[in-house]
């Protein structure tokens, strides 16, 4: 049985949108789409907008994929589209002094670098703590690691962020959708939604904000998630 726990002030009775994370929240482990997953986004009558660490073209073609209305939050929130897209580029300086910091360090191996407009991508193949530990002085700047690459970006800019932006451009505020997803990179965005899940295999930091956590894993957690929310009348 699913045990809703509200953590908010204020509940609202039903929700007008979803966000849900990509990497782990939609896909298994090896980044292949979980058709559960899709069936129970396809089902929803409210906008569905997806969200990710990855680049604009990526998360694009994801929503193609999934068949979602083309609304998406890329490169963890420095990147909206909703009609128009837009980037937030003004703190690219201190991530890429950042990077060059570490980079005397680490052997370090940039992801997508042309293309990557508002934070530095990087392969997990070093180690992130001590990363984070010589990366101490660098206040403006924080080091994610999602589980499938790790990201060097602005404390100013996450996926939280880039909900309340793609909100407003909806015509909407963020407490009016529920935020899906796995990773720590997702707590911002579940904290400013309205009513935040996460998946069966999500972080625990990440289980400690949401309201719901579902017994599946992956597509099984999303289509749990869905199912429980329409059953309730919270969402159509």
């Amino acid at each position: 049985m699913v045990v809703f726990v509200y953590k908010r002030k204020y509940i609202i009775m039903e929700f007008n949108a979803i966000v849900v994370d990509v990497d782990g929240t939609i896909t298994y482990s090896d980044r292949s789409i979980d058709c559960r997953a899709v069936d129970a986004l396809r089902s929803l009558e409210v906008p569905v907008v997806i969200a990710s660490g990855n680049i604009l073209c990526f998360v694009r073609a994801v929503a193609k994929l999934v068949g979602t209305g083309g609304i998406v939050i890329a490169e963890n929130g420095g990147v909206v589209e909703c009609g128009i897209v837009e980037s937030d580029t003004s703190h690219m300086k201190e991530c890429e002094e950042a990077f060059e910091s570490l980079n005397e360090h680490f052997p370090l191996e940039r992801i997508d670098p042309e293309y990557r407009k508002t934070e530095i991508g990087l392969r997990r193949n070093f180690d992130v703590e001590r990363a984070r530990e010589l990366l101490r002085d660098y206040t403006e700047v924080d080091i994610v690691d999602t589980g499938f690459a790790v990201h060097i970006k602005s404390k100013r800019m996450d996926k939280g962020t880039g909900l309340k932006r793609i909100a407003e451009l909806m015509g909407m505020d963020a407490k009016e959708f529920v935020a899906i997803g796995d990773s720590p990179n997702d707590i911002e965005m579940l904290s400013a939604s309205g009513f935040g899940v996460a998946v069966g295999n999500a972080h625990p930091k990440l289980k400690e904000v949401a309201d719901m956590v579902t017994e599946g894993e992956h597509g099984a957690g999303v289509a749990e998630a869905v199912g429980c929310l329409k059953e309730r009348g919270r969402i159509r």
